[in-house]
């Protein structure tokens, strides 16, 4: 057994009781994380995709300091998903979730007990969660805010949520459509009966809100964070009595709408939400739910979602397998969000009121769904994809520059992939230019451009004794991913006969070259002197010293349009593959603790994105077994682990963790997101069948079961590599593993 198994091999002897532990959690505690749907899908004839997403994973913490790495620090909750429970159609404008603790990534924790509300927006991001709503009864006091719940009596699958709140003995059943939400809820005792809108509270700090009746069966209102401002419009089927007000507009202010007793058995609310205005709420909720009943509304979001996951189906692999890639594929279509109303309108970057052709989206999560989450996008949902863009262009137009999100410039693979792939309905001149002005115009979305151009790299400032949150440019990772960027925007310029600006970008593309250290064979911070930093520990993590949420070794394979020229860079094949092995192997220091760097094998971070394409490293020396081992080890124990099976390795990041489970379980790869190819791997399944429109299929079938990759047949012709043209994406056809 050669270093590299030996290490899997431990790796997996650690790990060896989650597989069991989640099998008992399904056998005595499935009634808490699952539909009565999904239980009971025996009896309700041909099994449908949804009942087997389980939208509980993601919300549970990892506690075993062993799968974390460290110990956390007393107080700590570490990143395990921060994903949410509850209801929204694919990248809508209503996210309607529980809620249990405000200030948190998704609002929702599985550890807790009380739930605080039910909010209408989400991200998973510490953000969002706005327009708190709280079914109550009895005599009830602000001071005593929520309700004890058990997840025994807690149910969801896309586009449903139920729960029993227990203090106010009140059946919560919630579903959505693009821009409204619908609550339903049975109270048990029918005196008294009160719905709290708590719109003091957000997981942003909330600087204003409103709220008035319309009528005996209307409320509407808005909440403000910043300069964001939710509208909503919400219609009851039950008179209220009194609306009372305290505090308004003011943080931990709240309203309470007291409802008239009446023997009406279920309260229903059907609320729009808008961030253009009341009106266009209101005008969204007539629009998309009326006088539809809670059924039709939840049927309808049902088909939405089996749709999009029936686009993906497989034969072969465990439960737990199915089970995690369609609970990851849904949570791959959560974010971005629409922001567009049902009119066409929306509130652009500058604050104003625009009517347009297109649906407006939040900007994606950039520096992390670049690498998987928005090719995903790109292959199942093109008309969302196209939009997407073309919001970040008009943002782009009115700004001056096309907007990253937290670090790179990753809009530019995401577009030039995404032309490549086929949408093409947006002016791919006027993006480009925009693009141009990113990479090289100071001020704008790249920091330090002008030293980047001057000198080839981002200098590193020499500090004695920097630690993890030490401030600095994150030199070393902007160098790596500024060269990426220049390779995705030489691409978008060779389509668009620029050569000029082709040669001078493709040159650029090199600069990962320059914070290269030929002799620790790193990628490593250099002075402004071009002297290299000193005191270099390749095992210490910075959150954006030399690196972004990374250590040297995590940063030092990313080179993902040119790995030949790394592999040269390293002395040739036999010392790539030695420090790659390394890389799996060296043990991570229990002393070295960041909160978003977590779960490891080696060195390796699984749980975060800046090295997610280091497993398909070994690829380019000819050893895909290799790379496969590392993958399946991934693959089979690092997703839905924990003391629940719920648990992520990671923080899920709009989807990213997730659609990189995705790709690596279904076996093709977007090693380079810009290029319109995929890795071949072994999938987790014997057979994958991609619903690519128009009556056509991409099938990858693994006849052997085998998981050592020997050989690949595209459509009976043998492949020379390991790569396949989305082209298979366009016209179908048939990739065939030989495997052993």
């Amino acid at each position: 057994m050669d270093l590299i198994q030996s290490e899997i091999h431990n790796e997996m002897h650690i790990l060896k009781t989650i597989p069991l532990f989640f099998v008992l959690a399904i056998l005595f505690c499935c009634s808490g994380v699952k539909s009565d749907e999904v239980e009971n899908k025996e009896k309700a004839g041909p099994t449908r995709l949804i009942q087997y997403v389980n939208p509980f994973i993601g919300t549970a913490p990892l506690t075993d300091p062993k799968f974390i790495g460290y110990t956390p620090p007393a107080g700590w909750r570490v990143w395990a998903g921060l994903t949410y429970p509850g209801v929204s159609l694919p990248n809508a404008m209503v996210q309607l979730s529980p809620i249990t603790k405000y200030g948190t990534g998704a609002g929702y924790q599985y550890e807790d007990s009380v739930i605080l509300g039910f909010t209408h927006t989400n991200k998973g991001h510490w953000n969002y969660c706005n327009i708190p709503v709280l079914p109550v009864s009895g005599n009830f006091s602000k001071g005593e805010l929520g309700s004890r719940f058990s997840h025994e009596n807690e149910n969801a699958h896309p586009g449903f949520y139920q729960v029993f709140l227990d203090d106010y003995e009140v059946e919560v059943k919630l579903t959505s459509s693009l821009r409204a939400g619908y609550h339903q809820y049975k109270y048990a005792n029918l005196k008294n009966r009160q719905i709290l809108f708590d719109l003091g509270n957000a997981n942003n700090p909330v600087s204003d809100w409103h709220i008035e009746k319309e009528g005996d069966y209307a409320v509407k209102g808005f909440q403000r964070n910043g300069e964001q401002i939710i509208h909503f419009y919400a219609t009851l089927n039950e008179g209220i009595e009194d609306l009372e007000v305290q505090d308004q507009g003011e943080e931990r202010g709240y309203a309470l709408l007291h409802l008239k007793n009446t023997d009406k058995e279920v309260v229903e609310m059907r609320i729009g939400l808008s961030f253009v205005s009341i009106e266009n709420a209101r005008l969204n909720l007539s629009n998309e739910i009326a006088s539809r009943s809670f059924d039709e509304v939840k049927e309808e979001a049902e088909k939405t979602w089996e749709a999009l996951l029936s686009k993906v189906q497989v034969k072969g692999g465990t439960e737990k397998q199915t089970e995690m890639l369609y609970s990851s594929l849904y949570r791959a279509f959560l974010w971005p969000a629409l922001r567009s109303d049902s009119n066409g309108e929306f509130k652009d970057v500058k604050g104003e009121v625009v009517k347009a052709d297109f649906n407006y989206y939040t900007k994606p999560s950039l520096w992390d769904t670049y690498r998987n989450k928005l090719v995903l996008l790109t292959l199942l949902a093109p008309e969302v994809t196209n939009d997407v863009i073309r919001s970040l262009q008009d943002i782009g137009e009115k700004t001056g520059f096309i907007p990253t999100f937290f670090h790179g410039d990753h809009a530019v693979p995401f577009i030039a992939g995404a032309y490549k792939r086929g949408i093409k309905d947006f002016d791919l001149s006027k993006v480009y230019e925009l693009l141009l002005r990113n990479a090289n115009v100071e001020g704008g979305t790249r920091p330090h451009i002008t030293e980047y151009i001057d000198h080839g790299y981002i200098a590193t400032p020499e500090i004695d004794r920097p630690h993890v949150e030490t401030k600095a440019k994150a030199g070393v990772s902007k160098t790596l991913e500024y060269a990426y960027d220049d390779y995705s925007l030489a691409q978008i310029a060779k389509m668009l006969e620029d050569t000029g600006n082709y040669e001078k970008l493709m040159s650029r593309s090199e600069n990962y070259r320059n914070v290269f250290d030929p002799e620790s064979k790193f990628m490593r911070g250099k002075l402004e002197t071009g002297e290299w930093v000193k005191n270099f520990d390749p095992q210490y993590p910075y959150y954006e010293y030399m690196f972004r949420e990374a250590n040297a070794w995590q940063l030092s394979f990313f080179v993902p349009h040119n790995m030949e020229g790394l592999i040269k860079l390293y002395g040739g094949v036999s010392a790539f593959e030695s420090k790659l092995d390394s890389l799996f192997t060296t043990p991570w220091n229990p002393n070295h603790i960041a909160r978003n760097v977590s779960s490891f094998i080696g060195q390796y971070c699984v749980g975060n994105q800046p090295d997610h394409e280091a497993p398909f490293s070994y690829y380019f020396i000819d050893k895909p077994e290799k790379s496969q081992q590392i993958i399946d080890s991934i693959l089979n124990n690092y997703y839905g682990v924990g003391e629940y099976g719920l648990s992520l390795p990671g923080m899920d990041d709009a989807g990213e963790m997730s659609s990189w489970y995705v790709f690596s379980a279904l076996g093709l790869y977007p090693f380079s997101p810009a290029d319109d190819k995929y890795l071949v791997t072994v999938p987790l399944f014997d057979e994958v069948k991609w619903d690519i429109g128009a009556g056509k299929e991409l099938i990858v079938i693994n006849p052997e079961k085998g998981r050592e990759l020997k050989g690949i047949r595209v459509d009976d012709e043998e492949l020379s590599g390991y790569f396949v043209t989305h082209q298979l994406f366009s016209e179908g056809g048939k990739v065939e593993l030989v495997t052993e």
